[in-house]
């Protein structure tokens, strides 16, 4: 299993969205396909569609939570898979 589906797995099972590390969330919404749109320096937005998804890095650099439960409510709604 790929570090992509490892963080996918951990994306869609809810289990530790606090605990999702910035980098390997962005890296997994590209290779879903998410267009990659800088729009500040603070956060990254990404587009699939007309899905958006904000992510921000947070603390020790992991994605902000309630970004990563966003982000699976898009996946799930795209029913998308890696």
């Amino acid at each position: 299993m790929s570090k992509a589906d490892k963080t996918f797995e951990k994306v869609m099972s809810g289990k530790s969205d606090e605990n999702i590390s910035y980098a390997e969330l962005c890296s997994l919404l590209t290779r879903l396909g998410f267009e990659y749109r800088q729009h500040g320096t603070s956060h990254r937005i990404y587009q699939l569609g007309a899905a958006f998804a904000n992510v921000q890095e947070g603390r020790a650099g992991k994605a902000k939570g309630y970004q990563v439960r966003q982000i699976r409510r898009h996946l799930k709604n795209l029913n998308i898979r890696p």
